[in-house]
């Protein structure tokens, strides 16, 4: 047994779950690991696992998941958590995932985006609890860095200068459109974050998962996530008609709130280009290089949205598009570079 194994057992120690079955389950883009743990009985529940020199992540989850579920909505309920040792059990929301169930059924895609975006309405209509950080608009200009520190940089072309121009060009661009962040941002929401828990009520349907690292942002921001999915193709008529249904309900200045959409589209998606360059080189995990032509097109999309002229033009001649010869380069490269 390793150290960590030893850990967990002690975790589990004096618990009905000692003696549980163990599965894995499929992670995320995190160092953080997945178990389910299941009962004779059939009862099961899920073992979060955060690397030990991460073990911020179990607070902030026991924390947002509590407003969560105060603001009425379906956050797992925590069974026992160490937050020293970076271990956590809580609630076996299931399996059904939204990207599995359309992919099932795919009838269900509509009513699962539109409940899917009356969740963001019910959470938004919340102040968002002290304590978390702000994605103001100098945050949001600074995080698109990636795309040129990482997939640029390993394109191996030259970025710094290019970036210090996107910079400049993108920051009064945010500061003119989009105001002061006001509402929770989850910020990972789309298809394989959401499960679809159809015994329950209302908004209360959609099971909410990874959002440890919720900040105070735009009310655009996870709206795009949901519908500009790096994952799987969103229909261009599911994004029209869910986003005019989300306005709509959030009653919303539709013409307002298309320019943050676009912003906050491109700025979102130029970002994931770079974590995932950088998710290949760094951590060593290349099936993301095969997520970047997704990515990237949606990015073009929004960027050739009127008010982004200026950034786009930055663009045209710094950003190469993801052909296979560049993303045998960045993958040639995995695990390869030691420092972020």
């Amino acid at each position: 047994m390793t150290p960590r194994d030893i850990a967990i057992d002690r975790f589990l120690t004096n618990t009905p779950w000692a003696a549980a079955d163990q599965l894995d389950l499929a992670g995320d883009a995190s160092a953080r690991s997945y178990k389910r743990l299941k009962l004779k009985n059939g009862t099961s529940a899920v073992l979060m696992d955060a690397p030990v020199q991460d073990t911020s992540t179990t607070k902030p989850f026991a924390s947002i998941a509590s407003f969560l579920k105060r603001s009425g909505l379906s956050a797992p309920d925590i069974f026992l958590c160490d937050h020293d040792l970076g271990l956590m059990l809580i609630e076996d929301l299931g399996d059904d995932l939204f990207a599995r169930v359309v992919q099932e059924d795919p009838s269900t895609e509509e009513p699962l985006y539109f409940a899917a975006a009356d969740v963001l309405t019910t959470l938004q209509r919340h102040v968002p609890p002290n304590g978390l950080q702000s994605m103001d608009n100098a945050t949001l200009a600074q995080m698109i860095e990636p795309v040129f520190s990482w997939y640029i940089a390993g394109a191996d072309l030259p970025w710094k200068p290019a970036w210090r121009d996107f910079h400049q060009a993108i920051l009064p661009i945010f500061t003119n459109h989009l105001g002061a962040p006001t509402t929770m941002v989850l910020r990972d929401y789309h298809a394989e974050n959401l499960l679809w828990l159809p015994d329950r009520q209302g908004e209360a349907r959609v099971g909410l998962l990874d959002f440890q690292d919720a900040l105070v942002g735009h009310k655009a921001y996870d709206l795009v996530s949901l519908l500009q999915d790096a994952r799987r193709d969103v229909p261009q008529d599911i994004e029209t008609r869910t986003k005019a249904h989300f306005v709509s309900s959030a009653n919303l200045d539709p013409d307002i709130f298309d320019v943050a959409y676009s912003l906050l589209g491109a700025q979102r998606n130029l970002r994931i280009v770079g974590v995932f360059a950088r998710l290949c080189m760094h951590f060593g995990k290349p099936n993301y290089i095969d997520l970047i032509p997704r990515v990237y097109n949606l990015a073009m999309r929004n960027l050739r949205h009127p008010t982004l002229q200026e950034p786009a033009a930055i663009l045209r001649d710094a950003l190469p598009a993801p052909t296979p010869e560049i993303l045998e380069k960045l993958k040639s490269k995995c695990a390869k570079i030691p420092k972020l």
